[in-house]
């Protein structure tokens, strides 16, 4: 009986755990079916589906003329599924694929081939790379070529496309355009613009087939949707201009790097926007976007202490002020003109003269007990915040306020005259075309239409930031001290008989990223806006030279490439915008004088012109035009003697070098450009075949 009782007992436990597993065990199948089903179903799904993008096509960009700037074109690495090849397939084409890969690629023999392709093949390669970065030409040749053109399936043909960004200008605004490249970060346009430029890539689902190869499946493609067009307002011969004259003065003297702005006066349309900076094997490159760094701008931010004070009815530009020879102290510290002896004089000369002592003494004069008034002119001004220009990358400006703990009582007469202030290079060039505009200033801006399919779908308008900075009698007054610069002050080496010039010199020590004021590191600007009469460029120069340079004045490194940039533009469009010889150069008098040059080039000029002049003159001479309403041209003579040297300084370099050699003499150059000094003086006896060098800048 116990042994009964024993057995059922042990069936019994037996038979409950038989049901206990069996419940575990449904309930586990319950548990993956429920919650880990679907999960364990896409891995399953996924294991012989797959999702392919469909890489969208990216925009290009184009200047408003139509000129390509940047394009994509599609490049293929192309590889080998041996595996799916057929022996009978491979057999038979093998030398016809050798021969044809051999006449395409021409880096070996058809028997090299041969060899490689038979290793691959017994190996059974997979993925064997054939070729990477396949121009598009050449990737549907070699997938028309034996075997190959069989597919994938059976030919084992697998092209991996990828896309390729060009700039068919190579360097040529290089840091305002930018190149995309994937996987990296994009600069200018390309990063700015990258959501529009990019498009929206599309979907294909494909099945694992036969020998492991995915074919697509039949109606599951989502088409990609392209990305839009720019168009820029680069002008590629304008940008090819301010860079290969921006170039010649930074190669000249080794400099650190250099910007240079150029901006339609009427838009704020950037025309150029070059970038150069020195690489440590000498070259240069377009490396950083200098023109959206702040620094200090020295002399040519008197123009702001000018503007605040005028629009104040503080001044008028005929009023007097002392310079004290060209050196006043403020407090524990001495401001310093660049030349001494500098004392009563009208501030129109002060400002052509570019005396720091009379700038600051002004501002101190007038602001010392209420400097937040100078400071909301800044603000005013929109020197306090970026210009908003449409790249990434703008850093923002520093302009001090009294309630700044930096604030000391040196600040006003030093940011008067362009230090404790940062702005960038684009500040300065917008403030100066405000001017040249009448008092309107304008944003600057890069691109100008968005475009799908070649149609327009957005145009952008210029915007205007201040319609007023000063009234009508302000501006006349700043563009006659930004006249009287070049008339008569420090750019005076860079005035056109052509046209006019008006702007201001700037030369700032740099004390800023590692560099103190003892490195003599100094930053050279010149920024002015031509023809002045009539502006219709605003052109903003900023070289920084090397430490201890001997040539650093703003004159003399930044002056010289706005001139070279304003004659070709000018040359280019014969001066059709400007008038005979742009008028408002006369600082008060009857006249426009022009710099000397041969009656030949003047002839050559002003018939070009249209322009009548009255008689022929000698070998050199001076034009001028007359106010009245005839706008005559009167070629006056400057007298060359036989048997002396003449001064040629200013004038061109053929013209130069055809009067000194039509004297016997043997002409040397150092430099490019214009002639900027000669070695031996105007006046002095020549002997045949005497030497003379001509420094060109």
């Amino acid at each position: 009986m116990d042994i009964k009782k024993d057995i059922r007992f042990r069936v019994y436990v037996a038979f409950t755990g038989i049901c206990l597993f069996g419940l575990a065990i449904v309930l586990q199948a319950a548990k993956i079916q429920v919650k880990e089903g679907p999960e364990l179903r896409k891995l399953g799904q996924e294991m012989y589906t797959r999702t392919d993008s469909l890489p969208a096509e990216r925009g290009n960009i184009y200047t408003e003329d139509g000129q390509l700037l940047c394009s994509s074109i599609p490049q293929f690495d192309v590889h080998v599924d041996f595996s799916v090849i057929s022996e009978k397939l491979f057999s038979e084409n093998v030398d016809s694929l050798s021969k044809c890969l051999a006449g395409l690629f021409k880096d070996g023999t058809a028997a090299q081939y041969r060899q490689m392709l038979e290793k691959e093949y017994k190996k059974g390669s997979r993925y064997s790379l054939l070729r990477k970065n396949l121009a598009y030409y050449d990737y549907q040749a070699v997938r028309s070529f034996p075997i190959f053109n069989k597919g994938k399936a059976y030919g084992g043909f697998i092209a991996d496309p990828r896309e390729k960004r060009i700039n068919p200008y190579g360097m040529l605004a290089y840091r305002t355009i930018g190149l995309w490249r994937e996987n990296s970060q994009a600069v200018g346009l390309e990063n700015k613009y990258d959501s529009l430029l990019k498009g929206m890539d599309g979907i294909q689902v494909a099945q694992r087939a036969t020998g492991n190869v995915w074919v697509p499946v039949e109606g599951s493609e989502v088409d990609p949707l392209n990305g839009k067009d720019l168009v820029t307002t680069i002008d590629v011969s304008i940008q090819d201009v301010a860079e290969h004259a921006l170039m010649s003065v930074l190669q000249q003297y080794e400099c650190l790097y250099g910007t240079c702005v150029v901006m339609e006066v009427q838009t704020g349309k950037v025309r150029a926007l070059v970038n150069l900076g020195r690489q440590k094997d000498g070259s240069y490159w377009e490396d950083l976007n200098y023109a959206m760094m702040p620094t200090e701008p020295g002399s040519t931010f008197k123009a702001v202490t000018l503007l605040s004070l005028l629009n104040d009815k503080y001044i008028t530009v005929d009023d007097n002020v002392d310079a004290e020879g060209g050196a006043i102290r403020f407090g524990n510290r001495t401001m310093k003109d660049s030349h001494f002896g500098l004392h009563n004089m009208p501030i129109w000369k002060a400002y052509a003269e570019s005396s720091n002592a009379a700038m600051a003494k002004l501002a101190y004069t007038y602001y010392y007990k209420q400097p937040e008034k100078y400071v909301e002119h800044l603000y005013k001004l929109h020197l306090n915040t970026r210009t908003g220009i449409d790249l990434t990358g703008e850093r923002r400006p520093v302009v001090k306020s009294p309630k700044d703990a930096s604030w000391s009582a040196t600040t006003l007469p030093w940011m008067a005259t362009g230090y404790e202030v940062q702005i960038t290079p684009l500040h300065t060039c917008m403030l100066y075309n405000a001017v040249a505009n009448g008092g309107r200033m304008m944003k600057p801006y890069l691109v100008s239409a968005i475009r799908e399919y070649g149609k327009d779908v957005k145009t952008i308008e210029p915007t205007v930031l201040e319609e007023h900075i000063g009234d009508s009698s302000v501006i006349a007054q700043l563009k006659r001290c930004m006249d009287s610069v070049v008339t008569m002050g420090t750019a005076r080496s860079i005035k056109s008989p052509y046209y006019a010039i008006a702007g201001k010199t700037g030369t700032a020590q740099v004390a800023d990223k590692g560099i103190s004021y003892a490195d003599g590191v100094y930053q050279g600007s010149f920024v002015g806006f031509f023809p002045a009469g009539q502006p219709k460029y605003t052109i903003a120069v900023v070289v920084r030279t090397k430490p201890h340079s001997g040539a650093y004045y703003g004159g003399t490194v930044a002056a010289p490439v706005f001139r070279m940039i304003a004659d070709r533009i000018f040359a280019n469009s014969k001066g059709a915008w400007a008038g005979p010889l742009d008028s408002l150069a006369r600082s008060g008098k009857d006249k426009v004088q022009g710099a000397a040059a041969t009656a030949w080039s003047y002839n050559v000029l002003l018939n070009d012109l249209g322009i009548k002049t009255e008689a022929s003159m000698p070998e050199q001479a001076m034009a001028a035009v007359r106010t009245d309403s005839s706008q005559r041209v009167v070629m006056q003579p400057k007298q060359v003697y036989r048997g002396y040297v003449p001064d040629v300084t200013g004038m061109g370099l053929k013209d130069a070098v055809y009067l000194l050699e039509s004297q016997g003499m043997q002409v040397q150059l150092t430099g490019k450009g214009r002639v900027m000094s000669q070695s031996v003086p105007a006046g002095t006896k020549i002997n045949k075949g005497q030497n003379i060098i001509l420094q060109l800048s």
